[in-house]
């Protein structure tokens, strides 16, 4: 019985360590996004690129184009507006 249970209770760890492993993963788009803006064009602003990046990171073709916008407003280059947002959603 205790074998059966340490077994059981390791199997459970290692489910939950990759559910754990995989959160920041989802999460790292968008970050990679902002961090890109942020290398490229380091005049950007921080608030306006984290929120472009949120929004791309929800993927699809209208959320590209409202990440692509809201960076080309505060003078990011078209060129790493356009790649930030593909990185945001990317998955």
């Amino acid at each position: 019985m205790p074998q059966r249970l340490a077994a059981a209770l390791g199997c459970i760890a290692l489910a939950l360590g990759g559910a754990v492993a995989m959160a920041p993963a989802a999460q790292a788009t968008p970050q990679a996004c902002y961090y890109y803006v942020l290398e490229q064009h380091p005049g950007a602003n921080e608030e306006v690129a984290e929120r472009a990046c949120r929004t791309g990171g929800k993927g699809g073709t209208e959320h590209f184009r409202a990440c692509y916008l809201e960076l080309r407003r505060d003078y990011v280059p078209p060129v790493v507006a356009r790649d930030a947002c593909r990185r945001a959603a990317e998955r």
